[in-house]
């Protein structure tokens, strides 16, 4: 009896939630042939969506003992071209729904691909009594784990030109946080994690921004937001108080899953960077300052949790050299990244750190915030070595001249009617949560 070669199938996976959707693709794939999947890399699926909440490692693992699965290979782009000219499948099995969309060219080149050696593009039909629900709990219950949420700024670091943060305040701000998204240009764009400022956690309470409000009360509010988010946090720890207290914090943040702490090098009660006046502000010795990121890497049980050194030395009229001194000591000392800051209202000052220090060999990744300098894009804080924006404080300050405005309408017209066509429906804010 002649042996009958298997046809090969190729089949492309992104998801962290393995649904019986996509076991009946998988079966009805293997029907055809030896099915190959190719699990996309992290950067693949961060070019049409949000990173998975698992990194890749697990993902494949997901799939590897499926009876109906023969290989895995990795997918690195969201093109099929490259892994379609190596194993040359008989046929690639898709859903129906890449038809529009932001796959749509994609799937272009699929067909454009196969035809150079007579293969075949079968779509099934969208897989339809999937519940939402169930779909969103499940990646709710995944995504927010500690496990699986504290990894994922690294991953991020690692996959993207520039990870996006913005400041979330409460859990609402959160969920606009995690949810906001669109696509310019056929570019998925969204924020790609949280920031928890002291500033806004302070203002929120009606109080100063001198660590008014402590820690403790802090973590209160921040673990509402992790409660309903799936996103990585980076917690500002301003000067991160007394070094005899600080592992203390750092077990906690690690504990509930945050993926970061930043800290300040400056000492004694908090005056916050952008005030024009800095008198009585003092910087912390770099000896000093040195233990401090020591004491934190230490304290930290995951390899995940990342320090961050905050480098205030313009902030308090001092020169490049200064600035670039710390950065290398902080460096040495074990922090994972640099937080270069400037009230400038514009990039000079960071971008003359930023090219001097990306060519030291004790580089580490950059963090800006361009509070003073928002006429800066994107790319050219890319451009110039930065791998972390952060967004620090417009959430909250958005919401102050809505709430103001809103409020003086309803004493100006003794009624709220007027107020409505300003105000988001009690449906979109039900739909949000």
């Amino acid at each position: 009896m002649k042996y009958q070669i298997k046809k090969k199938v190729y089949f492309a996976f992104s998801d962290d939630l393995l649904h019986e959707g996509h076991k009946k693709i998988l079966k009805y794939a293997s029907k055809y042939g030896d099915v190959t999947v190719g699990l996309l890399s992290d950067a693949a699926i961060l070019s049409y969506k949000s990173l998975p909440h698992l990194s890749y490692e697990k993902r494949e693992r997901l799939i590897k003992n499926l009876s109906t699965v023969k290989r895995i290979i990795k997918q690195d782009t969201l093109d099929y071209t490259e892994n379609l000219k190596k194993i040359k499948p008989d046929y690639v099995v898709h859903g129906d729904d890449w038809k529009h969309g932001i796959q749509k060219n994609i799937r272009k080149k699929v067909i454009k691909c196969l035809k150079k050696f007579n293969g075949k593009l079968i779509e099934t039909k969208y897989v339809k009594n999937i519940s939402e629900t169930y779909v969103k709990e499940k990646k709710l219950e995944i995504g927010n784990t500690p496990e699986n949420r504290r990894p994922k700024l690294k991953r991020l670091i690692n996959a993207k030109n520039i990870v996006r943060i913005l400041e979330s305040h409460s859990p609402l701000s959160g969920l606009i946080a995690e949810s906001t998204h669109l696509y310019n240009k056929n570019k998925f764009q969204e924020f790609d994690g949280m920031w928890s400022s002291s500033l806004t956690d302070s203002t929120l309470r009606g109080k100063p921004d001198n660590q008014s409000v402590d820690y403790s009360s802090r973590f209160i509010g921040l673990n509402e937001i992790l409660d309903v988010t799936t996103k990585p946090l980076i917690f500002d720890g301003d000067n991160g108080g007394r070094i005899e207290h600080l592992p203390f914090m750092i077990k906690t943040l690690d504990r509930l899953g945050v993926s970061a702490i930043i800290l300040e090098d400056k000492i004694g009660l908090k005056k916050n960077s952008l005030f024009k006046k800095q008198e009585g502000v003092k910087q912390d010795t770099i000896k000093n300052f040195c233990k401090k990121i020591k004491a934190a890497k230490k304290a930290a049980t995951s390899d995940e949790f990342m320090v961050v050194a905050r480098i205030e030395s313009f902030i308090l009229g001092k020169n490049l050299k200064d600035a670039m001194n710390r950065a290398i000591s902080y460096s040495k000392a074990g922090a994972d990244a640099i937080m270069i800051h400037s009230k400038e209202n514009n990039p000079k000052e960071i971008f003359s750190f930023a090219n001097k220090f990306k060519l030291s060999k004790y580089y580490k990744p950059m963090v800006s915030v361009p509070s003073t300098y928002s006429s800066t894009y994107e790319k050219q804080l890319a451009d110039n070595g930065f791998k972390i924006v952060i967004y620090a404080n417009h959430l909250l300050r958005a919401s102050h001249p809505a709430m103001t405005n809103v409020a003086k309408d309803i004493l100006k017209n003794e009624r709220a009617f007027e107020s409505e066509k300003k105000l988001s429906s009690i449906k979109n804010i039900i739909k949000l949560i």
